[in-house]
């Protein structure tokens, strides 16, 4: 038996009353839609969305090749592959279910915190597999702070698990990207941009060496533009298809062409990469982020050891402060180096040639040559920040109780070989250090060695007998080295040592720049190893010589045979200056006056009781070090109390923002698409098709608020519908009203005016607003960042009940037409508007 009912048209058919176009792409559009199938599955379940998913995978899977030279070895594989897998899995079952943007995000951070244990944080997990409470806060930790601990620390980064908690995230959120707009978005090619931010934001994550940059170009540059030109192609032959079986044949010829063509390009680029890349990389260094991004801690907050110096030699001369067990012959233990004077210390600076402090692990990365030795520091009464190492660190390895809280404090500068942990050594703390010490070279094989040009900073309040004594001690000599050397001898020669102990002549503490001045302006120059390497250190910086210093402890070789145990206590304490030159790096001069240097007695006949003359202008010059120390502190504290850091507050504001920038990318795009949209229906530059424009914003809002509209639908007939379906009644009588004048602008004879297109669009907003306001919030917010409106012909059909119960009734004959009739009514309206407008300008 014959169903009566009418059989509604396809679904996503084409009419005015859907598009509301009076354009031919508009009408084009329409016929489009209306040659497809109604059971068209989603892209994502046909056999290119297949290829789609396979030349994703291969992009992420090179992008994820990145992380390899910062990690160190392939344990960032699982983490990143991983990420990716999830990241695409989630885009496909969207894509395959037709889910909207907030329930894929959901799903996405879902299947983020699920399977980041097994992936990424499998230590922390039960079996490896069940999360714990410990993975979901390490997991959203990471995901915020992990970024600027990625970059602040010291290669390779495998022994801080915590850490692979980066590639994860940032894999998954570009699988969920790419993926969803490859299978889902008209524009595939739009799926390359977050592939190519990945690819540059992993490259900015790693280190100045590329992984594997051949095969990474090839893949992400070739292939994807190859593909993206591929969808290109698939797009518009899916609009333009013709259901004949020639049309079929010209289309399976077409695509193999493009398929060779393909090929032979693809190969082509690969000889062209093999030959002219190694050429034009070669020799250059990438940006990476590590090499230039400040630690998160502020080294202001530590005081220079140089500072407690002459505690050292005083109050522990006698007492052990820590235990060296396979330390070198002719090695030194550093404590810190110092390059930033300000006039009252020297201090540790951080960045430029200074090098920056970055978290330190079981390996480190170096390119020093040297012998390799094991190395165990036993703490004893040392207690302090700065850490006691030799040579340079290739590796750090705590042990004992604290060795976990201390793994994660610690931190390393590569450039000065300076290391500190953050929460303080106490007695009783054991580390290893897997050290390369470097034999200094001789002095006169430094004769003929260019000294490097390094910039360190600035000093700053540098003494006033500085540039005089530079000049006098240099004699004439114009090589640096000499110069350098010329400096040193007159220091050695002509200085005393005294520390300012009961059987040494008196001598004040401190290397300020009162006291430099004072050591500097005397005739007979009284200090310690302080005061003289401070003096020198600047001397060679007045003659242009970059000089640093170090302060330090080393046996003394009548005391200490090597291969035993080497027991430091504070009498071993120095500190010394660095120079550095080429092939050699940072070579040590020791400035330690000679023991025969004694004080000259004063002339019998001035041997009389009276006031020490010299004595008397010091006292208020340099007062008791730790009284001066306190009270310029006090001062620069208060100054940088009153100022702000933006420094800091620029690293927070990238380390917060920056992660949710990316995760919240999407609904931004979302906003602005469609911001984007309405601005240009409001201002097309047709007076009719603003007023289509304005329909079209109806329709497009209760779509999105869950409205069940049919795309072969007409105007009025979209109205009745707009008035009977709960979402959108509340504004069933303007959507009449608005349904009845644009169809009566669309195929009327005349052209509306400005002020009645603009009266139009103030009653569009208030049937938005009306419809908006009607539906709760929680569905108003899932409708801001709906696709439904976007999709256009996916949205769902109307039952088959409804449209009966649309079409019943005596107007009802004729519509079954549905898009035929409506593509001619669009015809005819044009033909009148053009017939119009040509005799308007015959007229003129």
């Amino acid at each position: 038996m014959t169903d009566p009912r009418p059989t509604p048209p396809p679904e996503g058919t084409g009419s005015a009353g859907r598009t509301g176009g009076t354009s031919r792409t508009s009408l084009r559009a329409g016929t489009t839609r209306a040659r497809r199938r109604r059971d068209d599955r989603p892209r994502a379940l046909t056999p290119g969305g297949a290829v789609d998913g396979v030349v994703l995978a291969a992009m992420l899977g090179v992008v994820a090749l990145g992380f390899g030279p910062a990690w160190g070895t392939t344990g960032y594989l699982l983490p990143a592959l991983g990420g990716a897998a999830v990241g695409l899995a989630v885009a496909w079952t969207a894509a395959a279910l037709r889910w909207p943007v907030l329930l894929t995000a959901g799903a996405t951070v879902v299947a983020f915190f699920v399977l980041g244990g097994v992936l990424a944080l499998p230590a922390t997990t039960v079996a490896g597999v069940v999360p714990t409470p410990e993975t979901w806060q390490v997991l959203a930790v990471e995901s915020v702070r992990g970024w600027n601990a990625f970059v602040t620390t010291v290669p390779p980064l495998s022994s801080f698990p915590e850490l692979a908690v980066v590639p994860y995230l940032l894999l998954t959120v570009t699988g969920v990207l790419a993926g969803t707009l490859a299978w889902r978005a008209r524009q595939a090619a739009w799926a390359l941009l977050p592939v190519a931010v990945a690819f540059a934001g992993v490259a900015l994550l790693g280190t100045i060496l590329p992984a594997r940059p051949l095969v990474q170009g090839l893949v992400v540059g070739v292939v994807g533009l190859l593909w993206a030109s591929w969808r290109a192609v698939e797009t518009r032959m899916e609009a333009n298809r013709l259901l004949s079986d020639a049309s079929r044949d010209a289309t399976r010829r077409l695509r193999a062409q493009r398929v060779r063509g393909g090929a032979v390009m693809l190969a082509l680029g690969g000889v062209v990469a093999v030959l002219v890349a190694p050429a034009t990389v070669a020799g250059e260094e990438r940006v990476a982020l590590r090499e230039v991004v400040t630690p998160p801690f502020d080294l202001h907050q530590y005081t220079s050891p140089l500072v407690g110096f002459r505690g050292y030699t005083k109050d522990d001369a006698d007492t052990t402060l820590f235990t060296v067990t396979g330390m070198p012959e002719g090695a030194r233990v550093r404590l810190a180096t110092l390059d930033d004077y300000a006039g009252t210390v020297y201090d540790v600076a951080s960045g430029g040639a200074s090098g920056v402090f970055n978290r330190a692990g079981e390996v480190i990365d170096t390119v020093a040559t040297g012998t390799r030795s094991e190395v165990e520091v036993e703490i004893a009464s040392y207690d302090g920040v700065w850490l006691p190492d030799v040579g340079e660190l290739a590796g750090i390895r705590f042990t004992g109780e604290r060795a976990e809280a201390l793994q994660a404090a610690t931190y390393y500068n590569g450039a000065s070989g300076t290391g500190l942990v953050t929460t303080g050594l106490r007695p009783g703390d054991t580390y290893e250090m897997d050290a390369i010490v470097t034999t200094p070279p001789a002095e006169e094989d430094l004769a003929t060695v260019p000294i490097e040009d390094v910039d360190l900073p600035d000093p700053k309040d540098v003494a006033d007998a500085v540039p005089t004594k530079a000049a006098q001690f240099a004699a004439e000599a114009t090589d640096p080295f000499e110069q350098l050397t010329n400096i040193r001898d007159v220091l050695v020669a002509t200085g005393i040592y005294s520390s300012g102990l009961d059987n040494q002549p008196h001598s004040l503490p401190g290397h300020s720049a009162a006291r430099i001045d004072a050591l500097l302006s005397q005739d007979e120059m009284v200090g310690d190893d302080e005061q003289f390497a401070t003096a020198l250190a600047l001397l060679a910086r007045q003659a242009g010589i970059p000089a640093r210093v170090v302060m330090g402890f080393y046996p003394d070789d009548r005391e200490w045979e090597p291969g035993t145990p080497y027991v430091v206590t504070g009498a071993d304490v120095h500190a010394w200056v660095e120079v550095p030159f080429e092939g050699y790096g940072w070579v040590p001069f020791d400035v330690v006056p000679d023991e025969d240097n004694k004080v000259e007695p004063l002339p019998r006949s001035r041997q009389v009781p009276k006031p020490p003359v010299l004595e008397d202008p010091e006292t208020p010059e340099e007062p008791p070090q730790a009284d001066a120390g306190e009270v310029e502190d006090e001062d620069k504290d208060d100054d940088e109390a009153e100022s702000v850091d933006w420094r800091q507050v620029a690293i927070v504001v990238m380390t917060v923002g920056v992660p949710l920038l990316v995760l919240a990318a999407p609904l931004l795009a979302i906003l602005l698409f469609k911001a984007r949209r309405l601005r240009h229906r409001r201002t097309a530059p047709v007076a009719a098709d603003r007023v289509s424009g304005g329909w079209r914003q109806v329709l497009d809002t209760a779509t999105d608020l869950g409205a069940v509209l049919p795309g072969a639908a007409t105007r009025r007939e979209s109205a009745r519908l707009l008035a009977e379906q709960p979402a959108t009644a509340a504004a069933g009588t303007t959507t009449t009203a608005l349904a009845h004048r644009a169809d009566q602008v669309v195929f009327g004879a005349g052209t509306p005016t400005d002020a009645e297109t603009a009266a139009y669009w103030a009653d569009v907003d208030t049937a938005v607003r009306d419809m908006q306001r009607s539906a709760r919030w929680g569905r108003r917010v899932r409708a801001r960042f709906s696709l439904r409106s976007v999709r256009g012909a996916d949205a769902p059909p109307l039952p088959t009940a409804a449209w009966a119960a649309l079409t019943a009734g005596p107007r009802a004959v004729g519509r079954g037409t549905g898009a035929a009739a409506a593509r001619v009514r669009d015809r005819m309206a044009r033909t009148r508007r053009r017939t119009q407008r040509a005799q308007q300008q015959e007229e003129r």
